[in-house]
């Protein structure tokens, strides 16, 4: 059944973005002040999870509401399918004039360790129209900007192909097109625009967070996050960057609402921020079985996968702060919902709107997570537990899954949210690994995958399918 009036949708969605570099999510400097507004005056929620620290995956994903597996989408650098239905797509359909901006990277496609085909690299090319998972109106994007651009300066591709280039900071750059998408609706027809930063993504040529200049000075006096401390990493003479880099994205979306003020649509517009996922600030390499020394998010940690989520607009004025789980997956089909668009089954995860009007309490038991990349991973996060498992021999690069795994990590939260304390090995832990081993095996099914066989290398022990160890 469609709504009679349809709203304008933004997506404001960031990379790498850790929960807590906003205000409202604890961070103390004035780095978001922004979004704190939004955050009081819309929805809030608390407990917001990526399903894929990665950037291509997770992107695959939140454009068609299914797992990066069932996509074959699992790594970086794999095409999204030609002909699969994104949420472009059905927003066209029933009368949206939609428009991308920024980040692509679900356009080239070939191996992680070798060079691309070059008929399908498009790393420094334009993206092809049938390439652009239904985004057929205004487009000026990369498939992977870090590679196009730098903090200050780069450039992008438009429509017919062509290279677009930029000056000055990177965010500032990449609001200028989305303010121009906006300028050129005419209300005839309602407009979902998906502007994705790159920012605070590390620049992958030079292995640093690149915030606007001054940044080491205005935000110097940052309280290390819990999840960080004691730990090897490169926090400390990134974090003044990493967090001014999330304060020019708060100045870009203000950016964008006054723009959605100055044409008389912003009470029309439902406006959503979230990221991809997040940054342990290699803290978490020495446990890599690849030795990625340079990795900064590929890991179940809550500093790679709890993610800012906050949504404002009709329906989403409600001053709500809302403390239940909910995963990135959930996003597609609240997008639609928005739209008056039912899927049906056709996509993982839930409409958040259930939760926001009270209908629902709660959405997920558990947030299911499928990490590649780093290793052949999947893992669970409950309120109070992480669960993660590992395939041994397996490069995460080249599988996508597994029919065996080995128990990797288990964290009580609530006595320590910062996961210093792994009791995998712990043996008086053994019911509670058995009966999340069981939900996780859910998890894996629900999302298509086959039930593998999880073992316990500590103490080695079989998980039967109702959480018994034998």
């Amino acid at each position: 059944m469609m709504k009679k009036k349809q709203p304008n949708i933004v997506m404001f969605f960031s990379d790498q973005q850790r929960w807590d570099s906003l205000g409202c999510y604890g961070q103390k400097l004035d780095v978001t002040p922004c979004l704190d507004r939004l955050a009081k005056e819309g929805v809030k929620f608390s407990h917001a999870y990526t399903p894929q620290p990665v950037c291509g995956p997770a992107r695959a994903m939140l454009q068609t509401g299914k797992y990066p597996t069932e996509l074959g989408c699992f790594r970086n650098n794999i095409a999204l399918p030609k002909n699969t239905k994104t949420i472009a797509n059905y927003l066209e359909e029933v009368g949206y004039n939609v428009g991308y901006v920024g980040k692509w990277h679900l356009a080239s496609d070939g191996e992680q360790e070798k060079p691309n085909h070059p008929s399908k690299d498009f790393h420094n090319k334009g993206i092809p129209l049938e390439l652009r998972g239904g985004y057929n109106g205004y487009w000026k994007a990369a498939d992977l900007l870090e590679f196009t651009s730098h903090g200050y300066g780069g450039y992008v591709f438009d429509e017919q192909c062509q290279r677009v280039d930029f000056e000055g900071y990177r965010v500032d750059a990449m609001t200028d097109f989305a303010l121009e998408y906006i300028e050129q609706q005419t209300g005839e027809q309602p407009f979902f625009l998906f502007l994705s930063q790159i920012e605070p993504h590390h620049q992958n040529d030079r292995c640093h967070y690149e915030g606007p200049k001054g940044s080491k000075e205005a935000f110097e006096n940052f309280d290390v996050p819990i999840d960080l401390q004691g730990l090897n990493g490169d926090y400390i003479e990134e974090m003044p960057d990493y967090l001014g880099c999330c304060n020019s994205l708060d100045k870009n979306v203000d950016r964008l609402i006054q723009k959605l003020k100055e044409k008389g649509v912003y009470e029309d517009t439902i406006f959503i921020y979230t990221s991809d996922h997040g940054s342990h600030f290699r803290t978490r390499n020495q446990e890599l079985e690849e030795g990625n020394y340079d990795d900064y998010k590929r890991s179940c940690h809550d500093g790679c996968t709890h993610i800012p989520l906050i949504i404002h607009g009709p329906g989403y004025d409600t001053g709500k702060e809302i403390n239940a789980l909910v995963s990135l997956i959930d996003i597609p089909k609240t997008i639609l919902g928005m739209a008056g668009i039912d899927v049906g089954s056709t996509m993982q995860g839930e409409d958040l709107q259930g939760l926001v009007t009270g209908k629902k309490k709660c959405l997920h038991d558990e947030i299911f997570m499928q990490i590649s990349e780093s290793q052949v991973g999947r893992a669970i996060r409950t309120k109070k537990w992480k669960y993660a498992v590992k395939a041994p021999g397996l490069k995460g690069g080249m599988h996508a899954g597994s029919m065996y795994y080995e128990e990797a990590y288990l964290y009580n939260l609530e006595q320590d949210p910062g996961e210093h304390n792994n009791l995998v090995c712990d043996p008086s832990y053994k019911k509670i690994r058995g009966e999340l081993a069981v939900r996780l095996k859910k998890s894996m099914n629900s999302a298509n995958e086959e039930v593998p066989d999880i073992v316990c290398m500590c103490n080695p022990v079989h998980i039967k399918e109702d959480g018994a160890i034998f």
